[in-house]
């Protein structure tokens, strides 16, 4: 998404993208990052958590008003309910794609 953000900002429009990667933001240059904590595929939380979802889109769209340019980097303060490594909600069979690469590595 930093890449897009680069293109829209270029056309004069300010974007702020949710990643979970901020670090990543000087190295392919988001424009603005509100930084969160979640595991990857639920940055806005989880399935059916309606009030946490709603509570990250709104807190990313404050900092898309305090942020004043490009370069700005916020930590949002969500901290995901259960250690990473507990997480469970990846499906049991991998996706096709993950599936063929690792048939392609032996």
């Amino acid at each position: 998404m930093g890449l897009v953000g680069r293109k829209i900002e270029a056309a004069g429009i300010p974007t702020v993208t949710l990643n979970m990667i901020w670090v990543l933001q000087n190295a392919i240059g988001m424009p603005r990052v509100a930084a969160i904590e979640h595991p990857f595929g639920r940055p806005f939380g989880d399935v059916g958590d309606a009030e946490t979802q709603v509570a990250v889109l709104r807190a990313a769209l404050d900092v898309f008003r305090r942020a004043e340019k490009p370069g700005h980097v916020e930590q949002l303060p969500f901290v995901w309910h259960e250690d990473p490594k507990d997480t469970k909600w990846h499906p049991a069979e991998p996706s096709p794609i993950i599936a063929l690469m690792k048939k392609r590595r032996g």
